[in-house]
């Protein structure tokens, strides 16, 4: 919420339209399976006691695996964003999430090489490829411009007509069916350019007014199928947009053809995915991962200013005692050569009782801020070690005295 507030001051966009107790606007949360007890339940009553309205609804989603399995620092498929988008573009990925992701909560697999083929075919060979193979024609033969009246009408229309289907589906959450009723029509598409064959006709005389017609169909074709792409696909569509140099690809808009419309020359839109861009997302996944590892080595490391700042003290137990209501501490009264004892909290009282204790030597750390707890003020830490079943406190050699100090 914070985010989203921050966002609203710079865009100038009300928070209190979405947030209000009283607010109509839809609002969905979109969450992990696994955080699902504490959004359904615990962020709903705090939204509701901190006076704010709680969420339309609530859709979670499954785990992610790559290539079949949870994601592997030492197979190079713990994949962070920044270093996929070092080589790949991220609309990619979103396509690819879209294709596999459905109302259910079900987990889905980043198969790599699925991933690259999906791509590939789809929106390279299938959706770019209308464009591509259109363009040219329209650019160079035609001064840019689109023919008068968009022909078959019937298969104009029909792709018009799909787009109430589309949108339930993404409304429904069911993108990957909605993927798929995109791509047939893709197919579809294809198939008529490739039925008419303008580069053949082309070269026939008297042919340039059906080249025309065909090629002007398939852009507005195209146009059809980035309108139901662009929430999957936000950063194309904007290209497309200078492309057929049109304000912006929206749904109503569809209902009426392109016609004696001059477009722009076209630029590609999305590059094919080769295997060595996969290959150098996961080897650069292994190199993240154990750079990482070696910083937190690195961390785990003190310097020898950070040990000296410890002021170590040897300690006499003057006093021990049980704490009423702790089950684990003993309260020790210790001397450390000052002036005034100090009073120390300490959770050992399953391995010692106070009369073991008293009269003894240990070693505490005399500079720890002092910790107010529910029984007193503890001043310092006594140290002992253990193996997770017994406990020792350390002790000095003999001739140490209280006061001294460990260096």
């Amino acid at each position: 919420m914070a985010s989203f507030k921050k966002l609203c001051d710079e865009q100038g966009l009300d928070f209190d339209e979405y947030f209000n107790k009283d607010s109509e606007t839809e609002l969905y949360h979109f969450i992990g399976k696994d955080i699902v007890y504490f959004h359904a339940l615990f962020w709903p009553a705090m939204l509701m006691g901190a006076d704010y309205r709680t969420p339309s609804a609530i859709f979670a989603h499954g785990f992610l695996t790559v290539n079949g399995q949870k994601m592997s620092k030492s197979r190079g498929t713990f994949i962070q964003a920044r270093t996929y988008l070092e080589s790949l573009n991220p609309e990619c990925l979103r396509y690819y999430y879209a294709y596999k992701l459905s109302a259910k909560i079900d987990d889905i697999d980043l198969n790599l090489e699925d991933f690259k083929q999906r791509v590939n075919s789809d929106l390279v060979g299938k959706v770019v490829n209308i464009a591509s193979r259109s363009a040219g024609f329209i650019v160079k033969k035609f001064n840019k411009t689109l023919s008068a009246y968009a022909i078959e009408g019937d298969l104009y229309n029909e792709f018009v007509a799909k787009g109430d289907d589309i949108a339930k589906l993404y409304e429904a959450r069911n993108y990957n069916q909605a993927m798929r009723e995109i791509m047939k029509l893709a197919d579809k598409a294809n198939q008529y350019i490739d039925e008419h064959k303008p580069w053949q006709l082309v070269k026939e005389e008297g042919k340039e007014a059906q080249v025309h017609d065909v090629t002007s169909l398939a852009i507005n074709l195209f146009r059809v199928l980035m309108t139901y792409l662009k929430p999957v696909l936000p950063v194309m569509a904007t290209q497309v947009e200078a492309f057929l140099n049109i304000d912006e690809l929206n749904w109503n808009d569809i209902k009426h053809p392109l016609t004696k419309h001059q477009i722009n020359k076209f630029k590609p839109l999305m590059s094919r995915i080769e295997d060595e861009q996969i290959e150098k997302v996961i080897e650069a996944s292994k190199q993240n991962m154990q750079t990482n590892e070696e910083e937190k080595e690195d961390d785990y490391m003190i310097q020898i200013d950070d040990f000296t700042k410890i002021d170590l003290r040897i300690a006499k137990i003057v006093k021990a005692q049980h704490v009423e209501g702790a089950d684990k501490l003993l309260q020790l009264t210790l001397d450390i050569g000052e002036e005034n004892t100090r009073n120390v909290f300490t959770g050992i009282k399953a391995h010692y009782s106070p009369e073991d204790l008293e009269g003894r030597l240990t070693v505490m750390v005399a500079n720890l801020a002092p910790r107010k707890m529910k029984f007193g003020i503890s001043e310092g830490m006594i140290l002992a070690a253990g193996d997770g079943k017994s406990l020792h406190i350390l002790s000095p050699d003999s001739g140490a005295k209280p006061g001294m100090k460990i260096s």
